[in-house]
């Protein structure tokens, strides 16, 4: 079940979620769509963080995203882009219109009943589906101790999964993949990314405090990042490939 207050959370944000959420790999594309196709749609695209990599992957990109504040920041810096206020649960496509369907960070918001089958509908035959994840990497300690402030029910999480599934509704699950890369973060800037976090948008401004306060411990304790302005972040990012049934 979608919680409908953090999932609407983001309806406020839009320049800040660019700036400081990270971005994806190129590596990811690669595997994605190694060969260009006719059209692509990037779902839940917010502020087009992996629709700009899309960029002369198909002859036509298509962007959908509910939040205006976030389509403003994609339409702004993308604007070959064909861009579209509207949810993944009514998709203002044609149907059989698109070859990929690309979820970036956002399927875990969805109605995943209702969206697959809108997924399916504007897939042609053949097409796929490919949901990609940036998650925290199990081997660094600090970072996975500051989600567990800010998601704690990841506590009882290794760290080794992502929220995908393996089965989706009116799909074949074809394929995952990992791609472990670094990030180079001032700690500012780590510090301002958990402010786009769901948890922390909806949090009063104590708990909020409080939140922010156990991170800045965390950064201030750990060997690798005490005492130091900028942090080398390793990101595991996940690739999930579905075809339509």
């Amino acid at each position: 079940m979608v919680d409908e207050a953090l999932a609407r959370s983001f309806e406020g944000i839009g320049a800040d979620y660019d700036r400081y959420r990270p971005g994806f790999p190129a590596a990811a594309v690669d595997l994605l769509i190694p060969e260009p196709v006719g059209a692509v749609l990037d779902l839940g695209a917010g502020t087009g963080k992996f629709t700009e990599l899309l960029a002369g992957r198909a002859a036509r990109v298509i962007a959908v995203e509910p939040s205006e504040p976030m389509l403003a920041v994609l339409r702004a810096k993308l604007p070959d882009v064909d861009a579209h206020r509207a949810s993944a649960e009514q998709i203002p496509l044609d149907d059989e219109s698109v070859d990929v369907v690309t979820v970036a960070q956002a399927f875990h918001w969805f109605d995943r009943i209702r969206a697959c089958a809108e997924i399916a509908r504007v897939l042609a035959p053949g097409g796929t589906l490919e949901l990609i994840w940036n998650r925290s990497d199990p081997a660094s300690a600090w970072d996975r101790e500051a989600h567990r402030i800010a998601h704690p029910a990841v506590a009882a999480d290794d760290g080794t999964t992502s929220s995908a599934a393996e089965e989706l509704p009116g799909f074949r699950f074809v394929a995952h993949e990992q791609i472990q890369w670094t990030e180079r973060i001032e700690r500012t800037a780590y510090l301002k990314r958990w402010s786009t976090v769901s948890t922390f948008i909806v949090a009063d401004d104590a708990t909020r405090a409080a939140m922010f306060a156990a991170i800045e411990e965390i950064l201030d304790t750990d060997p690798e990042t005490r005492g130091q302005a900028h942090y080398d972040l390793p990101i595991v990012t996940d690739v999930f490939v579905y075809r339509r049934a």
